[in-house]
């Protein structure tokens, strides 16, 4: 991932967001919204190296699959709801923001489930 090239993308969406605003304030949000995508797309390219480093480092260690796999959707829970987020507080629609942030935290929530169950057998085989 080139940060550069994120950076530069980003203040190029940024001006021609301002300049269209002037001009055509309903069609700002689509440059936000492409722009927002694009960077999306080019962080998405460099993680495929990295998940290829997690999995390395599950195989070299005890750590259940399945834990692991949770943590990795919550991230990704996290991420993708700010990013909705902060999208929609762009476009100044900030009560389906709100909506879209308590989704993100229900989800998250079910998502624990897993790793709670397996926490509380740990607990559990340890007491006498």
């Amino acid at each position: 991932m080139d940060l550069f090239k994120i950076i530069a993308i980003g203040i190029i969406t940024v001006v021609c967001t301002i300049l269209i605003k002037q001009i055509k304030p309903e069609i700002s949000i689509f440059v936000v919204i492409t722009g927002s995508i694009i960077i999306l797309f080019m962080i998405l390219q460099s993680l495929g190296s990295v998940f290829a480093d997690y999995k390395y480092l599950l195989e070299k260690t005890s750590i259940n699959p399945t834990i692991f796999g949770c943590v990795l959707k919550i991230i990704g829970i996290g991420y993708l709801t700010e990013f909705a987020c902060d999208i929609c507080s762009d476009a100044g629609v900030n009560s389906i923001s709100q909506k879209i942030s308590l989704a993100g935290k229900i989800l998250i929530f079910i998502t624990c489930l897993p790793i709670v169950e397996n926490l509380l057998k740990i607990i559990l085989a340890l007491l006498p």
